[in-house]
């Protein structure tokens, strides 16, 4: 009988750097960046507070990458979720090299360094009090929200419309 493993990671962290996002040779997208995590802790005998920090290795892929390229930059905190991967590779300079990092699964946008929210589960995305920036990344809402937004009211505006004149008939039938 074998037993059963669990490989998961979860971190909130800050980003160390942008996300670098590019495409594998059958356009698959992949992005890493780096997390950092704080740990603080008073020592047992009563003295000063002690901190230090852990660098990880993050990354994504699929649609999840091209989330993490676009909404995420340096300085953001973020929730990730996945599991921990070891790599082994030989360097251009011929020495064997290793590396782990954390392939997620999931992202979420705590807080980005101006102060909006965003959140991603496994390639969805919504915003949270937040006009999401086209994928110029200039600020601005995409040409397709704006049109949503407006529609949206148009159609909010005649249902109110409607819903006057049914009211104003309503008022002249006697019973």
């Amino acid at each position: 009988m074998s037993a059963r493993s669990l490989n998961k990671v979860m971190i909130i962290g800050n980003l160390t750097r942008d996300p670098n996002l590019r495409y594998t040779p059958k356009n698959t997208a992949v992005c890493s960046f780096g997390l950092a995590t704080n740990r603080s802790w008073v020592p047992a005998d009563g003295g000063e507070k002690q901190e230090t920090v852990e660098f990880h290795n993050i990354v994504a892929w699929t649609k999840l990458a091209e989330i993490c390229g676009q909404l995420l930059h340096k300085g953001d905190k973020v929730y990730v979720d996945g599991r921990l991967q070891t790599r082994d590779w030989k360097g251009e300079d011929g020495n064997d090299r290793r590396t782990t990092e954390i392939v997620i699964d999931n992202m979420i946008l705590l807080r980005s360094a101006s102060g909006q929210r965003y959140s991603a589960d496994d390639g969805n995305k919504e915003a949270s009090g937040a006009n999401m920036t086209d994928d110029k990344g200039d600020g601005k809402s995409s040409e397709s929200q704006k049109a949503k937004k407006t529609s949206k009211k148009k159609s909010e505006d005649q249902t109110k419309d409607e819903s006057t004149q049914v009211e104003d008939i309503a008022d002249d039938i006697p019973f």
